[in-house]
């Protein structure tokens, strides 16, 4: 489904005039689509339903605990990679005895609060990480489920800083190990051996590498099973690619296919973790035009969204359609064209004091006006969560469109805010 669309020149999210959100809550302003949400969610679930997986939504990409509460209601889990990720997850509602704990470095804090809330299991990432484990649960006199995060050497082609798959990456063992590693689980009475993990990185466009990493888990839990461990569980991770400029990302189903058939062979639960595909085409983030300008032969539009707000460009050159919210030119079907008729080059950047807090450079937009509104669309994945105060400026308010009611689901932060927690 299509959650964003301009309907008599005016962008709507599902039945409700954008513009009209950003009259009454401001700018920079988040716009979530409910039924976006929903609909990426249930074709995960639907595409791999002959499994009957356990779908882990990563709370890193988009943490709101409203949105939390209306995944687990559709009935997700959750992945989560920091004690303040499981608080989050446990705020919501949401039944923890489903959700997977990763993440490089937990602390022992981290694996008691994740063992006093019963999880389904870790995702260990380090031998040491094992044994860590290990102490914190025989002090609590508990056995951790654990999962070993294997690095299975694949390049999965994404960007240099999202790729978690490959040798010399901080995350994961080296998968040859997996039997040393699995001998030791198996003789530590607080341990309890679940499974494989591996992830590859984000965002993937292509089936490949999944086909890939899957062959090698069915491998791997074969030669596991024979050594006469009860191996019972594949994780794949997340990373199925979204679609920033078009439908460059295949449908969940395309994933299903290569994946399906290993898994099924090793006769093993699956888990997946899946983010940004589920929330990243499901936000809008609204900017406020302040100034225009034409400096050095260029047109800048200067609007009141800023890195701070969405990280993403400044940090991985990420491309982002953005068009006004109501425009003199229809939206086009290629954002990325050098040309475009009634439109002219510009950079699209905030206020922030640095030259990297732009959205776009040389875009073709057509004119705009001071007050004039733009949107930055597939904004749902890594904005809010990755967003900050720097320059002292109050992050936005969030708000979730549900047909044609809209309620807001996270306050704009005010001046007092800042300080809030500083002392002199």
């Amino acid at each position: 489904m299509e959650a964003f669309q301009y309907k008599g020149n005016e962008l709507f999210c599902e039945d409700v005039p954008v513009a009209r959100l950003a009259e009454e809550f401001g700018t920079p302003l988040w716009v979530y689509s409910q039924a976006k949400f929903l609909s990426e969610f249930n074709a995960i679930r639907d595409a791999f339903a002959a499994l009957d997986p356990v779908i882990c939504y990563s709370v890193k990409s988009n943490s709101n605990i409203s949105l939390l509460k209306l995944l687990g209601d559709a009935g997700s889990s959750f992945d989560v990679v920091s004690g303040g990720e499981l608080f989050r997850v446990q705020q919501a509602g949401a039944e923890t005895s489903k959700v997977i704990f990763a993440g490089v470095g937990k602390t022992d804090a981290e694996i008691r609060y994740g063992l006093e809330a019963d999880i389904l299991m870790f995702n260990v990432e380090s031998e040491p990480e094992l044994d860590a484990i290990s102490a914190v649960a025989k002090s609590m006199g508990k056995v951790a489920r654990v999962a070993l995060r294997l690095n299975p050497d694949i390049d999965a082609k994404t960007h240099s800083k999202t790729t978690t798959g490959k040798k010399g990456n901080k995350f994961g063992m080296d998968i040859e190990r997996h039997n040393a590693l699995a001998a030791k689980v198996l003789k530590d009475d607080h341990l309890e051996l679940r499974g494989i993990h591996m992830h590859l990185g984000s965002p993937i466009l292509t089936t490949e590498p999944y086909e890939e990493a899957a062959k090698k888990a069915l491998e791997v839990v074969t030669e596991l099973r024979k050594q006469g461990h009860q191996t019972n569980w594949v994780n794949l991770g997340g990373g199925f690619g979204l679609s920033y400029r078009g439908s460059e990302a295949p449908p969940a189903s395309e994933y299903a296919k290569v994946i399906l058939p290993y898994i099924q062979e090793a006769k093993c639960r699956l888990a997946l973790e899946p983010g940004r595909s589920i929330c990243g085409n499901a936000g809008v983030l609204l900017g406020r035009v302040i100034f225009t300008k034409r400096e050095g032969g260029k047109r800048f539009i200067i609007q009141d969204a800023a890195m701070n707000d969405l990280v993403r460009p400044a940090m991985y050159g990420s491309f982002h359609k953005i068009w006004p919210v109501k425009p003199t030119v229809a939206a086009p079907s290629d954002f990325e064209a050098a040309e475009i008729p009634g439109c002219e080059p510009a950079d699209v950047v905030g206020p922030i004091c640095e030259s990297g807090d732009t959205f776009a450079t040389g875009r073709a937009l057509p004119p705009v006006e001071r007050g004039d509104l733009l949107a930055t669309f597939s904004a749902g994945a890594y904005g809010t969560v990755m967003s900050s105060n720097y320059n002292s400026r109050p992050r936005g308010a969030e708000v979730l469109v549900d047909g044609n009611k809209a309620r807001l689901i996270r306050k704009r932060e005010t001046l007092e805010d800042l300080i809030a927690a500083e002392r002199v």
